[in-house]
C-alpha cells in the first residue's frame, strides 16, 4: 500500500460523497431488525450492512466494542466485515479508540496498522489523553503503511468538555491535540494532499471550536464528525461547528441509516440519500 490514506479518502469523498456509515450492532438495533442478540444475529446484521454499504459510501466505521462483547467469535465477524469491505474497495475506519504509552501503544498500532496486522482497517480511532506524544507509534506506523488515524479532539458527550476544554500552558487540551495533528500533516500539506492524521470532532459541539480558538481548517486532515442524523447533527450544526473547514469533514451517521434495516435495499437507499445530502452541504 503506497498511496496515503488521506489521499484515498479525499478521492472517495469527492467521488461518492462525504459519508461514513457506521456499523453499530448494539442490542436495541439488532433486535429492532427482528434478529436475536447472539452471534447469529450479529453476523446477519453485520453482513447486511457490508452488502448495503460496499461501494456506496466513502467509508464504513464498525464500532469494535459491539463485536468484542461477544468475545473472539464476535471479533472474527468484525474482521470478516473489514476484509469484505476492503475487498470491495470501501475504506474502513475501525472505531477502537486505543490509547496508551510506550510498547503498549506500539502493540496497539501494530495490531491495526502494521503491515502484518490481521484484517487491518484503513484507519483506526485513537485517544490522546495520555498526551498527544504518546500516539507517536501509531502516527509513524500509519505514515509508513499508508494507513490513517483519527484522534479524539472535541467529543459531543457532556463529560468531554471537562477535559478537552481545560487550559494547559495557555491552550486548551483540544488545542494541543489540534496542533499535534496539524504538525503531523505538514508534509502532506506541502505535497498538496489531505493528511492521514484526522480528528474526531462531534457534529453537535456547537461553537466550541471558535470559543477555544481552534483553527480546524489548518489541520489539513479529515475531520470525522459523528452525531449526524438521529443524534441531532444537522446541516446547520455542521456549518456552525466547522465553518470554513467543511470541505474536509467526513460526516458519520449510524443510527439514522441503520434504522432503515433489515432490508439491504433499504439500507443502501438510505446511505445513498445521506451521501447525496451531505455532498450538497459539505462541498
Amino acid at each position: 500500500m503506497t498511496e496515503p490514506f488521506g489521499a484515498r479518502l479525499r478521492r472517495a469523498m469527492d467521488t461518492i460523497g462525504p459519508l461514513c456509515a457506521g456499523i453499530d450492532p448494539h442490542r436495541a438495533l439488532v433486535e429492532s431488525w427482528g434478529l436475536t442478540y447472539d452471534l447469529a444475529g450479529l453476523e446477519r446484521f453485520t453482513m447486511s450492512c457490508v452488502e448495503a454499504f460496499s461501494g456506496e459510501v466513502a467509508a464504513v466505521k464498525p464500532q469494535s466494542a459491539f463485536f468484542e462483547v461477544f468475545g473472539s467469535a464476535g471479533v472474527a465477524i468484525m474482521e470478516r466485515a473489514v476484509d469484505e469491505l476492503r475487498a470491495a474497495d470501501t475504506l474502513v475506519i475501525l472505531d477502537v479508540k486505543r490509547g496508551d504509552i510506550g510498547t503498549t501503544m506500539e502493540a496497539y498500532a501494530e495490531a491495526f496498522l502494521g503491515k502484518d496486522a490481521p484484517s487491518p482497517p484503513d484507519a483506526m480511532t485513537v485517544s490522546p489523553y495520555l498526551g498527544y506524544g504518546s500516539l507517536r507509534p501509531a502516527v509513524e506506523l500509519a505514515h509508513a503503511t499508508g494507513r490513517g488515524i483519527f484522534v479524539l479532539a472535541l467529543t459531543s458527550n457532556p463529560e468531554g468538555a471537562s477535559v478537552q476544554h481545560a487550559v494547559l500552558d495557555g491552550m486548551s487540551v483540544a488545542g494541543h491535540v489540534v496542533a499535534g495533528a496539524t504538525g503531523d500533516n505538514a508534509q502532506a500539506a506541502a505535497d498538496g494532499i489531505l493528511g492521514s492524521v484526522g480528528l474526531v470532532v462531534g457534529a453537535t459541539v456547537g461553537d466550541a471550536p471558535r470559543r477555544l480558538g481552534l483553527d480546524l481548517g489548518a489541520v489539513n486532515g479529515p475531520l470525522l464528525a459523528p452525531g449526524v442524523g438521529a443524534q441531532g447533527g444537522s446541516a446547520q450544526s455542521l456549518r456552525d461547528v466547522f465553518g470554513a473547514a467543511l470541505p474536509t469533514v467526513l460526516a458519520a451517521s449510524s443510527r439514522e441509516i441503520l434504522m432503515a434495516g433489515p432490508s439491504v435495499a433499504s439500507l443502501r437507499k438510505r446511505a445513498r440519500e445521506s451521501a447525496h445530502e451531505l455532498r450538497e452541504i459539505l462541498t
